[in-house]
């Protein structure tokens, strides 16, 4: 095959001799032609004895022509095959420029990656354009514009492309089913939530209604999660209750709560009227769009006026019927039991005209109230079952989790087979621990529940990349104003005056010494947190998000979850210098002692208010101390002198101790006119001509300053304190 080609370009090359030479002579021929056609013309005018060959030179054009018209193909194929060599050579070189793939927010080091090329490259090819190359750094965003021409001076070809979302991905979410046929619903049991403030008697309610001792179990007698519990009453009617923590914690739980249920009972104490939750509460029940039923509890007490409670009500939209309104008003106290009955009543004849029904057929849908991780039994939650039948072996998605049904229990612990609309169950077989308040949908197998959470996955992913997108073009802009606002300000400055100032300001922002930037960074406390439910950790974390006190310490997040504290928590304290709440959890004694050994605080809590007290202590231990100025005595200046000591004349202000003592040990100040002009130490203190150390309320007495440049004045106050330090708090106020 070399042959063949060396072959083919050496007769190539041959031929072009060829037509060369053959150019050449029809060139030659045509000049020596013309010469000869001159000279016969000016003979036939000068001379005229030449006609006969005159004549033939004159009646032969076309030897003429066809010589002409020989060199013209002949030099047409040369500069033919001249011109084709360079076009052939370009189409060569378009086809051989690379492909560059770029995207909006490109960085310099992702651009140069691109185009394989160093850093120093980009910068080069942006030299002697509009853009500050010194302010450039390798993760600095860079316009369109730009990246077009570092790409064109590399002469490479440019191809747009958008981040991450070059595939479309088909929805394979899944969604709740449409609206089922009148026809086919059937009358359901309600869902009422329990509503009201902290220890207005909610939980001692409900716990009388179902027989039982919650009350006794919650700790510090609040409720501190969501319970959903099925009470059969008398009548053979079911009611399904939520039980919502009326701390102010957990306003997100009692939210949630609203928004499963059918009605709302508000429990408001007789003796403290409407307060702070009693509000929220309300609000919660309009924002849902649910009637609201009344409970004044606690009126077998001597200072219970319902009628107060009735009234205070009216300014917040909650008419009862007694007034005109429809809000149905119960007067019961559950520490006795009395009226429990009227009230249950009342929730059943508000659920008749509701005519609360549901579709018990086709695949599942629910909302979960609760999610814990337990031991033995692995991820689960409390849901409320809102249409379908839910059964053992059902396939369910919520949130970003999965579950094959392997086992359901009511709230006593009870296994159960099924659970209809409005029944509360605990769900058994989940892959994650979802949230509360996730849908729970039921799909028809393994393969799609993992589909869905997939697609969910994939879309929490696109969402997050277009926040980060946005974070960054925003950077990008803030850099960019700053670099403008920076070259106006050194724009008119000569270079020496510029770098000056520079210098000036980096040394003003070093001025720290090492041991106080040391302090300044560690001022900072990362914290663990775990609770015993998804909802105690959300509440915890929702008052987090209060903080406010960065500026004195701050408050990092290294990690949250539910269940137990385990070893990985305590190596992460240990990694972050951190400390561990724990909320209703428990630690083993080894990890406790393995945490010990490590100066790792584990600080566990039943309440969530002590929990969030610890962590405000735990924050102002780590504030520096304050240095208080605490009054030892006060003294009037009633004269000034001076005296000579050595060759020098010292001042010397005459005083009256008017309260407390003079101790010359202590610090002192000079407050003329009200204000402080002087702090420091004295010199002398004498009463009389003996020199003493304290000076007691009533005795006159002659002070020197240790300042000799500050000089008394009758009318003056000296005041003597001593200074302390004392703890700071933190400023940070979590509302409760």
């Amino acid at each position: 095959m070399a042959v063949f080609l060396k072959r083919r370009n050496m007769n190539q090359k041959i031929l072009k001799l060829e037509n060369l030479l053959r150019f050449h002579t029809l060139c030659r021929q045509l000049h020596s032609l013309g010469q000869r056609r001159t000279l016969a013309h000016w003979r036939h005018v000068f001379s005229s004895p030449y006609p006969v060959w005159t004549a033939q030179l004159y009646i032969q054009p076309s030897q003429t022509d066809t010589l002409i018209r020989t060199a013209f193909s002949q030099y047409r194929l040369l500069v033919t095959k001249k011109e084709e060599r360079p076009r052939k050579s370009q189409v060569s070189v378009t086809k051989s420029r690379k492909e560059v793939e770029v995207w909006i927010g490109m960085t310099v080091e992702e651009l140069a990656r691109a185009m394989e090329k160093d850093i120093d490259y980009v910068y080069e090819a942006l030299l002697n354009t509009a853009i500050d190359i010194d302010s450039l750094e390798a993760n600095s965003c860079l316009d369109d514009v730009w990246i077009r021409e570092v790409v064109k001076k590399a002469g490479m070809k440019l191809k747009w492309s958008k981040l991450k979302q070059d595939k479309i991905k088909e929805n394979k979410d899944a969604v709740r089913r449409p609206h089922a046929d009148p026809a086919l619903l059937t009358p359901r049991s309600p869902v009422v939530t329990i509503m009201g403030h902290v220890d207005h008697g909610k939980t001692t309610l409900l716990d009388k209604l179902r027989k039982t001792q919650v009350a006794a179990m919650e700790a510090g007698g609040i409720t501190q999660h969501i319970g959903a519990f099925l009470v059969s009453l008398p009548s053979g009617e079911k009611i399904t209750f939520l039980d919502t923590p009326g701390h102010a914690a957990f306003s997100a739980m009692r939210a949630r709560g609203a928004q499963v249920t059918d009605i709302v009972i508000l429990v408001v104490a007789a003796d403290d009227g409407v307060m702070k939750q009693t509000v929220e509460s309300i609000q919660h029940a309009k924002d849902a769009q649910v009637p609201i039923v009344l409970a004044i509890n606690k009126c077998d007490k001597a200072e219970a006026d319902p009628e107060k409670v009735k009234k205070e009500l009216l300014a917040y939209n909650v008419v009862c019927e007694d007034y005109g309104g429809d809000v149905q008003a119960v007067h019961v106290s559950a520490l006795t039991g009395d009226n429990l009955m009227a009230l249950a009543e009342a929730t059943i004849a508000l659920a008749e005209m509701l005519e609360l029904k549901a579709d018990p057929t086709g695949p599942v849908e629910g909302t979960v109230i609760e999610s814990f991780t337990d031991k033995g039994k692995g991820p689960v939650t409390t849901a409320i079952i809102q249409r379908g039948t839910l059964r053992k072996g059902s396939v369910l998605v919520a949130g970003k989790s999965w579950a094959k049904v392997r086992l359901m229990f009511d709230e006593n612990g009870k296994t159960v087979n099924e659970a209809c609309p409005s029944m509360p169950v605990g769900i058994i077989g989940w892959r994650d621990l979802p949230s509360a308040g996730d849908e729970i949908l039921e799909v028809e197998s393994e393969p799609r529940a993992r589909e869905v959470v997939n697609w969910r996955k994939y879309e929490q992913e696109q969402e997050k990349n277009k926040d980060d997108l946005k974070i960054i073009e925003e950077k990008r802009r803030e850099h960019q104003e700053a670099h403008w606002k920076a070259r106006e300000k050194y724009g008119s400055l000569h270079w020496r005056k510029r770098s000056f100032k520079k210098y000036q300001e980096k040394k003003g922002q070093n001025l720290l010494k090492p041991k106080e930037k040391t302090e300044r960074d560690s001022n900072v406390l990362p914290i663990i947190i775990k609770g015993d439910v998804d909802g105690s950790v959300e509440a915890i974390l929702n008052i987090m998000d209060t903080y406010d006190a960065s500026h004195e310490c701050e408050l990092e997040l290294v990690h949250f979850g539910v269940g137990d504290i385990s070893e990985n928590d305590v190596d992460l304290a240990e990694t972050f210098g951190g400390v561990i709440y724990g909320f209703n959890v428990n630690v083993g004694n080894v990890l406790q002692k393995s945490a010990a050994k490590k100066g790792v605080k584990i600080k566990l809590h039943k309440i969530i208010y002590r929990l969030i007290e610890d962590l405000q202590e735990e924050l102002s231990s780590r504030l520096p101390s304050i240095v208080e100025e605490h009054p030892i005595g006060k003294a009037s200046v009633l004269a000034t002198f001076s005296v000579t000591e050595g060759k020098k004349k010292v001042p010397v202000a005459g005083c009256r101790v008017q309260k407390g003592q003079l101790e010359r040990k202590q610090k002192f100040k000079l407050i003329r006119n009200g204000q402080v002009i002087w702090k420091g130490s004295l010199t002398s203190l004498k009463h009389h001509k003996d020199d003493v150390s304290i000076i007691k309320t009533g005795m006159d007495c002659g002070l020197s300053l240790d300042e000799q440049k500050i000089e008394c004045q009758v009318g003056d106050e000296i005041v003597c304190y001593e200074e302390k330090e004392v703890l700071a708090k933190t400023s940070w106020d979590p509302g409760f």
